[in-house]
């Protein structure tokens, strides 16, 4: 018998692909629970979609203070308070390690690019969320527009930084 890896034994990811610091859903979909008394109704469950840099324009509406210049993330304060909450056009995530990983969602579709600091002309994987949630289907070669806006959406969000370089393995 193969030895398997902690998440592949425990299950931890359910019908997710991918583990921790993956930008497949098992490595960047996580579950929030929210105790607010009089706030938040114990047992709601909402399907809002956030990210973490959503947490600093969370606190400071809660705080009802300005969120600095340059982030980008939005309040989910509404959502949490089950009013009506706007929601991100896009999210985007990179890795620096493994050859440089990127990830783009855009609405129930998610483009993966593997290696894509080692090579830019690596190719992008494109999933349909709403119907393919364990990410088993790449539909790329079926949705070569949403593939170019994926790489498109890369491409400006990615930023340079000298201190980690895309796709360095040292870091």
């Amino acid at each position: 018998m193969k030895n398997k890896s902690a998440t592949e034994f425990f299950d931890s990811n359910g019908p997710l692909r991918g583990a921790k610091r993956d930008l497949y859903e098992g490595g960047i979909r996580i579950p929030l629970i929210a105790y607010w008394p009089s706030v938040v109704p114990a047992g709601r469950v909402s399907n809002h979609i956030s990210a973490a840099w959503d947490f600093m324009p969370t606190f400071c509406d809660m705080a009802g203070i300005e969120k600095p210049d340059g982030i980008d993330g939005l309040s989910f304060l509404p959502e949490l308070k089950g009013k009506e909450q706007s929601s991100h056009e896009i999210l985007y995530w990179e890795y620096h390690t493994k050859g440089g990983n990127q990830a783009v969602r855009m609405g129930d579709w998610k483009a993966v690019r593997m290696d894509g600091g080692s090579d830019p002309a690596a190719p992008v994987e494109l999933y349909n969320l709403a119907n393919d949630i364990g990410e088993k289907r790449d539909v790329a070669s079926e949705n070569p527009e949403i593939v170019k806006r994926a790489i498109e959406i890369m491409d400006t969000e990615h930023s340079p930084s000298e201190l980690f370089p895309f796709g360095d393995e040292k870091n």
